[in-house]
């Protein structure tokens, strides 16, 4: 169930963002994206859920190679995005929000309340009404009722105060561990996301500056710092 980028290339019209980037990221775990704002994180994101066509390369789940800019196909393909701005029904219920995107076959909503326990006290309230972490957790919750061979996670800490994202992420491990779906998590905590991620890139100006096993970049603070500077840094083990 291995979500596989080669040679992907990823922007807008013509230009492109994010360069020939080529990725793998084994059922079961978490790859990290880290970086700048303006790295391109978000666009590999939305290319890799088929929200934009790739400029160049190409994108595969399970040896599927998934359709150029066809987002229901990559959906049904089991690529599913958790998007920055979480983009839920503020309007209905959480139960509400999680029965209107469940597939079939798909986890049933008890089973969703086992990865994420903190919901079951806010079944019966409107999203609208939850705090930001409630909010993220029923986008994420959302998704996994759709199946995900592979989860894509877009900023989850995005307005959240760190203590609520130190205790969000680590549900990021729970979900590939208990799923076994292939995580992409952009973040911009970075010790946080180490601390989940089986590995990590840093994404600066649409190129990789570092990569590594999450444990080995976390022992490489100054190699981190490096990198979010554009510097060329190879892996973290060289």
């Amino acid at each position: 169930m291995t979500l596989r980028l080669q040679n992907l290339t990823a922007g807008y019209g013509k230009l492109p963002i994010v360069r020939e980037l080529d990725l793998e990221v084994a059922s079961g775990s978490v790859l990290a994206i880290l970086g700048p704002n303006g790295a391109g994180k978000t666009t590999l994101m939305s290319t890799l859920a088929g929200l934009l066509p790739a400029l160049g390369g190409e994108v595969t789940v399970a040896g599927q190679r998934l359709p150029n800019g066809k987002p229901a196909k990559a959906n049904r393909a089991g690529v599913v995005l958790v998007p920055d701005n979480r983009a839920l029904f503020n309007s209905l219920t959480v139960s509400e929000n999680l029965e209107i995107a469940r597939v079939r076959n798909g986890p049933s909503l008890e089973e969703i309340l086992d990865l994420l326990p903190a919901l079951r006290s806010r079944w019966k309230v409107a999203a609208g009404s939850l705090s930001g972490g409630e909010q993220q957790m029923l986008a994420v919750g959302r998704a996994l009722v759709q199946k995900p061979t592979a989860l894509l996670i877009d900023e989850m800490s995005m307005g959240l105060a760190p203590v609520v994202v130190e205790a969000l992420l680590p549900a990021v491990r729970h979900i590939a561990d208990t799923t076994g779906a292939a995580v992409v998590l952009v973040e911009q905590h970075v010790r946080l996301a180490l601390e989940i991620a089986d590995e990590a890139i840093v994404l600066v100006h649409g190129e990789v500056t570092l990569r590594g096993s999450a444990t080995e970049l976390k022992a490489s603070p100054e190699r981190l710092r490096a990198a979010y500077l554009g510097g060329e840094t190879g892996t973290a083990a060289d």
